[in-house]
């Protein structure tokens, strides 16, 4: 008989990023919101995403992570559901959150993957 774990679910945490050059000034102010950051220096920060075709890395990671995850939780029998969540960028955390609550979650244990403070 195998053991269930103590959690109905894994989420991933993370900070987000654009996933191509018009989604890297929304994205921008997604991360300075609340905080008095010029304009200019936004537009200073988004040249080092449009010269990455205006895609952060950290998406496909994800996607990538969450792929071996995966296949080790099927391997170890435990196929617990897989949720991501964002800080600052699709999919959001707080989206996320409502969509486990209506997936019926309880006991969710949480992977972050980037420092960021709340």
């Amino acid at each position: 008989m195998v053991s269930q774990p103590p959690y109905d679910a894994l989420l991933l945490v993370s900070f987000g990023g654009p996933e191509r050059r018009e989604d890297v000034m929304p994205f921008l102010e997604n991360v300075v919101r609340g905080r008095r950051v010029p304009r200019e220096r936004l537009f200073e920060v988004a040249e080092h995403y449009y010269h990455f075709g205006g895609v952060s890395p950290i998406n496909e990671q994800n996607r990538e992570l969450m792929a071996a995850l995966r296949r080790q939780l099927d391997e170890s029998q435990h196929p617990i559901p897989i949720y991501w969540g964002n800080r600052n960028w699709q999919p959001l955390l707080s989206d996320t959150l409502a969509e486990m609550t209506r997936d019926g979650v309880r006991h969710a244990l949480a992977y972050v993957t980037s420092a960021f403070s709340s």
